[in-house]
């Protein structure tokens, strides 16, 4: 578990936005669908976008055996990993002022493979429940072939920080009496109507949940 900023993770830029608190950094992980993992190979900067769940301590991410990505990552080598949540844009009264106002991690670690049965397919339902609430009881579970097709790594959650802006444009006093309009846009992530699968019988209906999406409490 954090127990607060490390070299890597010490907030320098707006220290007065960072946070160290363990709850804050998993909120944000449990409301972002999607993270950034970056690593280097060979000396080769690398970045994936991929979906990921939070379980207890650890952040799962997985992906085929035959990715060339996620082979590197199964080494232990370090990765970093980020999530941003977008909450709204920042309108001011002069170009530089104008800004986002945002929630996100940054999370440092080394990989691990989930190579236990239980934990894997335990791994696999959390994180199709992580993508939509509910989905998971009501689909197939996955067959042997698939489970060892699948890897699923687990990064520890003992280096993280986030970094949070909220509020209105900072504009200075002086530009108060520039006559435009200034304010914050607010930014939110929503379902749209269901788009059924060509191949499926028209007598399938779309799950309750496909109609709404839960979006967690902002920080």
């Amino acid at each position: 578990m954090p127990r607060g900023p490390t070299d890597r993770t010490k907030i320098r830029r707006h220290p007065e936005r960072a946070s160290y608190d363990r709850k804050t950094v998993d909120a944000i992980l449990d409301e972002a669908l999607l993270c950034h993992v970056a690593f280097a190979v060979d000396g080769h900067p690398s970045v994936i976008p991929t979906i990921h769940v939070r379980v207890g301590d650890e952040l799962y991410i997985h992906g085929s055996q035959a990715s060339r990505t996620l082979r590197a990552l199964n080494s232990g080598m370090e990765v970093c990993i980020e999530v941003t949540l977008l909450d709204g844009i920042v309108l001011a009264r002069s170009t530089p002022k104008h800004s986002m106002n945002y929630r996100s991690v940054v999370l440092y670690g080394s990989a691990h493979p989930i190579t236990d049965p239980t934990e894997k397919h335990e791994a696999q339902l959390a994180l199709v429940e992580h993508i939509l609430p509910g989905r998971a009881a009501s689909v197939r579970p996955p067959n042997a072939a698939e489970m060892k097709e699948t890897l699923i790594l687990a990064i520890p959650l003992d280096e993280a920080s986030a970094k949070i802006r909220s509020g209105p444009p900072l504009d200075p006093e002086a530009d108060l009496t520039v006559p435009t309009w200034a304010g914050v846009l607010p930014l939110a992530l929503t379902l749209g109507d269901p788009q059924p699968d060509a191949r499926q019988s028209p007598d399938i209906p779309p799950p309750d949940y496909a109609h709404r999406y839960r979006r967690s409490p902002s920080v």
